[in-house]
């Protein structure tokens, strides 16, 4: 069953607790994220227009909504409660039924880590539903992580579903970076890189998202359909150089990087985009805020990390517990917590089951074997890599108990088979899908 959140019920704070302390302070943390939490507290209808901090959009019609993500569905909901319903249709694209449709509305289930038909399927609802606009119609664009394999539609007709299986599949299993694995996806894709925006020109439109990517980057978020595009044809076949991709992608694929034939997407200064207003409604560092709070509320000295958190799990993991030594020998007198968000990179070794924030925790507890430390990294989406889970929590026991079991962590490790190794030992993150992604949390835990 799903980790459900708890009172914390420790007089004092101690090791013995740790494991479940640094549960309780994830579970605050996607407290203070909530989806619908955020969105009625930053979003307003007035008079005619809807504002959203400093941006705003006439509505002089009800307007057209598309949401797409892993928190489309309650994104979709909880506007259609600001808008009092007035909304003259919609299409939503996520991982999963909502638990209640709304009127006027059109679902999709789409796929992820890889697109499936209900992507493409969506996509194309979404491409008719803002298509043939006038100026006096205005579309929101409700958009979250996830998004760039559950809203799909290739720019080439002849490339199929198993083709955009196998190229997502070698881009997602390849260690990349998530910006570099976007700026790929845009050159391929009829919705990515702003050219969904691009069809629904000349509306009024209003792009409200989640992110899920570093702040400066916030035309990755699924990759960008509705924002201008920096990133270059160019980029996309140094990239495939680099990686070694080309020869491994699918044929019709293929031939577009040989032949340097893809096309360039809508860049910043393009008239088309003149209509388009952008307002995010949570980000990763809203998480690691929370994270933050939440450790200094249990009794913890609590700092961020403030090194590179989208790198290597090891080299990330090996910095973060550098830094929480050099914190606790600034504060020897105190419990401290460290906490950093980001998502690192983990290529996949083996066959087995987890993700990158399950192998993270499984080599960082080979890192604090027999110290009082505790190590909690999870991804706010509920899910991590190919796991049903969120992500897993260890201590400095971690690996004696599973040695006094046979179990070798460095061949779950090799196997990419982390999942397995904590739900033997009871120590995954089981949120269940959160409809909502703001990267990942990782918490670093002292009592020493």
């Amino acid at each position: 069953m799903p980790t459900q959140p708890q009172p914390l019920r420790v007089n004092k704070l101690s090791y013995a607790n740790g494991k479940e302390i640094a549960k309780h302070i994830f579970l605050e943390v996607m407290s203070a994220i909530d989806v619908r939490r955020a969105m009625r507290a930053k979003l307003k209808l007035q008079d005619d227009a809807l504002m959203a901090g400093q941006v705003h959009i006439p509505i002089l019609r009800p307007p057209r909504v598309v949401a797409f993500g892993k928190a489309a569905n309650r994104m979709a909901t909880s506007l259609h409660e600001i808008l009092g319903g007035r909304v003259e249709a919609g299409v939503v694209i996520a991982p999963a039924e909502p638990v209640k449709k709304l009127d006027r509305f059109r679902y999709f289930v789409g796929g992820h880590p890889y697109p499936n038909a209900g992507s493409l399927d969506g996509a194309r609802a979404a491409l008719e539903l803002v298509s043939n606009l006038t100026s006096d119609d205005a579309v929101i664009f409700l958009v979250s992580g996830g998004g760039s394999t559950l809203f799909e539609q290739p720019l080439n007709a002849e490339i199929s579903l198993n083709a955009l299986l196998e190229f997502n599949r070698l881009l997602v299993t390849g260690g990349l970076p998530i910006e570099q694995i976007n700026i790929l996806r845009k050159h391929l894709s009829a919705v990515k890189g702003g050219r969904l925006a691009i069809h629904a020109y000349p509306a009024h439109q209003l792009t409200l998202y989640i992110s899920d990517v570093p702040d400066h980057l916030p035309s990755m978020v699924a990759s960008g359909p509705t924002m201008p595009d920096e990133s270059t044809t160019g980029e996309c076949y140094d990239l495939a150089e680099k990686y070694k991709l080309t020869v491994k992608f699918p044929q019709n694929i293929r031939k577009l990087f040989e032949k340097q034939a893809l096309e360039e997407t809508p860049k910043p200064g393009d008239e088309r985009f003149s209509h388009s207003n952008f307002f995010c409604l949570l980000s990763n560092r809203d998480a690691v805020e929370a994270a933050k709070f939440a450790a200094a509320q249990a009794g913890f000295h609590c700092e961020i990390d403030s090194g590179v958190w989208d790198a290597d799990f090891k080299q990330v993991a090996d910095a973060n517990l550098a830094e929480l030594e050099a914190l606790k020998r600034r504060h020897p007198d105190k419990p401290v917590a460290l906490v950093a968000g980001g998502e690192v990179t983990c290529p996949v070794t083996g066959p087995g089951a987890g993700g990158r924030n399950q192998a993270f925790a499984l080599y960082a507890a080979q890192r604090i074997a027999g110290h009082k430390q505790v190590v909690l990294s999870a991804g706010t989406d509920g899910r991590d890599g190919n796991s049903p889970a969120s992500g897993a929590v260890a201590d400095g026991q971690t690996i004696s108990r599973a040695c006094d079991r046979g179990f070798d962590p460095a061949r779950y490790l090799a196997q990419s088979d982390s999942y397995h190794f904590f739900r033997s030992l009871g120590d995954i993150i089981d949120t269940g899908f959160t409809d909502n992604n703001v990267r990942d949390v990782r918490l670093w835990l002292d009592f020493s």
